[in-house]
């Protein structure tokens, strides 16, 4: 790959013109959801009595009623072929961390006749075999059989191409014996469990049984790169991220990329996302520049968890096809270059009883009771398990990530902010503590302080902070998938309110309810607070004080996935029944293999264009100056023949480097991930220094000043 397809690159885009941004009129709001199956369609396409019983299976979680499958399903084909769809598919979240779908067409052959046919029957289950998948262990090759069922809570909705449209139809995935092969099982486990748990709860308070609703903000970041440099970066091809690259001179240092005017080609871009975001039914509402330079950032509102993760599934394609059609790239590994912020999936978590936010502290002496026992129990959930926080975002890309450049470290503490660490240490020490302007703080009689939205300033070091009405949990990867991280989140603060209700059920009603709720939180508070921190967690003195606290801290996926396998998580996974051990021990096999998959795929690459693209040009690059040495003796000219002598000298030392390093990583290639990690890091030392000692025009690779800020 010559040097002129880089700089062709450049020419190219440099010459590109950008049509002046199309922003979405008023009237464009009304395309809102008009590719999903929803309420107001299903009302519209179904008989009253059919619609209110699907519509009671969706909201209550009930049973399904396969009496109204094939009206449901008629009039679901009915409306997706009005709609240009000619197949259908069942829609599922495999252990690969992406989705799958097999097409089928509405067809079906009868006396010779071609009908268009969708039964209840291929809506509620399907078998896509889709025995390729990784299982880890949970099935063999020749046990392939996989079955898909419908999920009724996550409408339907119709994916549009080229040349036509599919209805999309969510689903589970799981095998011959019943045991999930997917991420969305495991989610609507624990949302049933949390479901469950809270009522429990709030039933001690003396509340009437009401609708439990978990619900999650999905903030996205990703990168976005011009695809002519993406097509000559065969590390981006390969892996998604540049395994070499020395940072500019300039890169995010001076803060004046973040929130910054949006240029007129990616205003464009983020524009016609929305459009096609907003035809599913996500609700897009903020886009803005991020941090680093080419980075960006899309933030839906609130959704019901389980919709919120399949639609984050979605943002992630829609802004992948929507680049590309562009001449763009979205990039979304964690960290696709080294030396400027990563990308993450901030989680904003929270939940609701009725109409009712718990994490709300409300206005009244009863509310306020309730969220300090819910803030108490989430204090408690995070510190007892933070082993399996952390878990759920191990990965081969977040290892990158994590603790550098503004992502949060690995270890997993709590921030409050200033006003609710007030109120937390004067729960805890009682009169001892009382506030001057409050006083002593007794549940069920004081109110709180008003509490803002945002009670403080953000703690944007904490991996899990509180901000208002939610928890965000700011560890996921941007190219993970939600369902692990809230699988995890549900099941253990479901866990915490077992435990708590268990305790308040005895006296629910009493007298003494109060006094005694607060002695219970007290303990609960001194037990777990060493979960508690506000200052700035990317600090070496925040990781040795975590250390003096006890709290785990599992820098690497290969610590951190120990978790799932542990005993006593296995037992509450099962406990609750979320995960079986099987199913458990399936996720580790799986994560373990792609992490060492995607080292060693890391270190081939690597190695590959070290050898087949780097190594070439420095030794051109040393003839050229060899001969230059030998011409100028030749003709007795002394004029800088010392300094190119010199750059010969020193190019060479650095070509008997990348040698001896290139051999070093084929060698390690043949072992563990840590010697492959090891000998990369070499290799990419040397070879980022090479790119600043060779000349700009003979340097293969598209450079990152170029690729930050050319697009």
């Amino acid at each position: 790959m010559s040097n002129l397809n880089r700089l062709g690159a450049i020419k190219s885009i440099a010459s590109r013109q950008i049509p002046a941004p199309q922003m979405a009129a008023p009237a464009e709001i009304g395309i809102y959801a008009e590719d999903v199956f929803n309420e107001q369609t299903m009302r519209a396409a179904l008989p009253q009595n059919i619609c209110e019983k699907l519509l009671e299976t969706i909201r209550d979680l009930t049973p399904l009623d396969p009496a109204i499958a094939n009206d449901v399903a008629q009039a679901m084909k009915c409306w997706a072929l009005d709609r240009g769809a000619t197949h259908y598919t069942h829609w599922f979240l495999p252990l690969n961390g992406s989705t799958a779908e097999k097409h089928d067409a509405f067809l079906e052959i009868r006396n010779g006749e071609a009908i268009q046919s969708f039964s209840g029957k291929n809506l509620i289950m399907g078998e896509p075999d889709a025995s390729s998948f990784p299982s880890g262990g949970l099935r063999s090759t020749f046990e392939a059989r996989g079955y898909t069922a419908w999920d009724p809570t996550s409408p339907d909705f119709i994916k549009r191409h080229s040349n036509g449209a599919t209805l999309c139809i969510p689903t589970v995935f799981c095998s011959y014996t019943g045991e999930a092969l997917d991420k969305k099982t495991p989610l609507l486990r624990s949302i049933q469990t949390l479901t469950a748990a809270t009522k429990r709860l709030m039933k001690c308070f003396g509340k009437p049984e009401e609708h439990v609703c978990i619900t999650l903000g999905a903030e996205q970041e990703y990168f976005l790169i011009d695809k002519h440099f993406y097509l000559q970066r065969p590390d981006l091809l390969q892996t998604s991220r540049t395994i070499f690259g020395a940072p500019p001179p300039k890169h995010q240092q001076l803060e004046d990329h973040y929130f910054g005017s949006i240029r007129a080609r990616v205003l464009n871009f983020m524009t016609e996302v929305e459009r096609d975001l907003w035809r599913l039914g996500i609700p897009a509402r903020t886009r803005h520049n991020e941090v680093a330079p080419a980075q960006f950032e899309l933030a839906p509102m609130f959704e019901d968890v389980n919709l919120a993760c399949d639609h984050n599934m979605l943002v992630m394609e829609v802004l992948r096809q929507t680049a590309e059609r562009n001449g763009m790239i979205c990039l979304l590994h964690e960290k696709p270059f080294a030396g400027v912020n990563g990308s993450g999936k901030h989680n904003n978590w929270s939940i609701s009883y009725g109409d009712r936010n718990l994490l709300n502290p409300g206005d009244d002496p009863l509310q306020n009771a309730i969220f300090l026992t819910v803030l108490c129990a989430i204090i408690e959930a995070v510190d007892r398990h933070a082993d399996l926080l952390r878990a759920t975002v191990a990965g081969a890309g977040n290892d990158h990530r994590l603790g550098a450049n503004e992502a949060p470290p690995s270890v997993i503490s709590m921030y409050l902010g200033a006003q609710l660490t007030e109120v937390i240490e004067r729960l805890e020490h009682g009169k001892l503590r009382a506030s001057k302007a409050i006083g002593s703080l007794r549940l069920g009689v004081d109110t709180l302080p008003p509490l803002p939205r945002d009670t403080t300033d953000r703690n944007r070091t904490s991996p899990f902070a509180f901000t208002g009405n939610k928890f965000e949990f700011r560890a996921p990867g941007s190219s993970q998938s939600c369902s692990g991280p809230n699988v995890i989140l549900n099941t253990i603060v479901a866990e915490a309110f077992d435990r708590i209700a268990g305790e308040l059920e005895p006296i629910a009603g009493a007298p003494d309810f109060h006094d005694r709720l607060q002695k219970l939180l007290r303990k609960i508070i001194r037990e777990h607070k060493r979960v508690l921190y506000s200052g700035d967690c990317y600090t070496e003195e925040w990781l040795a004080e975590a250390a003096r606290r006890g709290l785990p801290n599992n820098r690497d996926t290969m610590a951190a996935l120990q978790a799932l396998i542990a005993d006593e998580n296995i037992a509450l996974m099962e406990k609750h029944k979320v995960y079986n051990r099987r199913e458990l021990e399936s996720r580790y096999e799986v994560s373990m293999e792609e992490y060492h998959r995607k080292v060693r795929i890391e270190g081939g690459i690597a190695l590959e264009i070290a050898t087949s693209m780097i190594l070439p040009v420095a030794q051109t690059e040393y003839g050229r100056l060899v001969r230059s040495c030998a011409e100028a003796q030749a003709a007795g000219i002394r004029g800088g023949l010392a300094s190119t002598v010199t750059a010969a000298e020193e190019l060479g030392a650095t070509i008997d480097r990348l040698h001896a390093d290139c051999q070093a990583l084929r060698e390690a290639l043949g072992r563990c991930h840590e010697e492959i990690l090891a000998a990369a890091a070499q290799l990419r030392d040397t070879v980022d220094g090479l790119e600043r000692q060779l000349s700009d025009e003979c340097w293969p690779l598209p450079k990152y000043r170029e690729m930050l800020f050319i697009y």
